[in-house]
């Protein structure tokens, strides 16, 4: 009986709450260089500034379905792997109210998308990510800032990077990707040893023509482990990084 008439007199209104919103950070590789996707608003607050697509969530759907809503919405984007990155939550970081936003990042190939403007923004660009625009909305640079990191540490335990792939590939095309990724210049035999150490990768019968030598090409093995025991150290004197 006590539960019950403290139940009945719980107030709701007596506390106040935060908005909550999601943000995508997508990343894909145009001419074997990272970008990032962002939006240009259209409204305020941060008229004409550009941002990573997000928005607020609605009552009745889960952070992830808003956030696959939200991308498809601003960008056209659809159909990609989410995962969750961070939440943010500083009480200055939305002028409007305060509001708590949860980050995912993905990665797609750019030629499989069609990008679309919406209702919302004048524009919506793939930006190289050394070249961003001087100042973005919000708290985005630092929400991107910590997502290129996370993207960073999670190729040493991830196959995440394999999404920007076509099913067969060159090795040194899977070496690009990760050079772009990394921001660094990876030692050639060095990699090839790891890669196929792996057991990720099996070869293929199909070659590739071109300049000299044709050049073999690969797949993920259809035989393949769980990704989650995936472990890739590119230095070995590298310090382990927390997920």
């Amino acid at each position: 009986m006590e539960a019950e008439t403290s139940q009945h007199a719980y107030d709701p209104t007596r506390y106040e709450r935060p908005a909550v919103t999601v943000d995508v950070v997508i990343f894909t590789l145009i001419n074997q260089e990272l970008h990032v996707l962002l939006v240009q608003r259209r409204h305020w607050p941060f008229e004409g500034f550009w941002a990573i697509p997000g928005g607020f969530i609605n009552m009745d759907e889960s952070l992830e379905a808003a956030a696959r809503r939200e991308l498809e919405e601003e960008t056209g984007v659809r159909d990609v792997y989410l995962e969750q990155l961070y939440t943010f939550g500083d009480p200055g970081r939305d002028p409007r109210m305060r509001v708590i936003s949860v980050a995912y990042i993905a990665l797609v190939r750019a030629d499989a998308q069609k990008i679309s403007v919406s209702d919302e923004s004048t524009d919506v660009r793939w930006w190289p990510v050394r070249a961003l625009p001087d100042q973005l909305a919000f708290d985005h640079e630092q929400i991107l800032a910590y997502a290129i990191s996370r993207l960073r540490s999670k190729l040493e335990y991830t196959t995440l990077a394999f999404q920007l792939l076509p099913e067969l590939f060159s090795i040194l095309e899977l070496k690009h990707i990760y050079e772009q990724i990394l921001g660094e210049k990876l030692d050639k035999g060095n990699f090839y040893r790891k890669i196929k150490e792996s057991n990720l990768l099996e070869e293929t019968n199909v070659v590739r023509e071109g300049r000299g030598r044709p050049t073999r090409l690969w797949r993920f093995r259809r035989d393949r482990t769980t990704d989650k025991q995936f472990v890739f150290r590119w230095r070995e004197d590298r310090i382990d990084r927390n997920p």
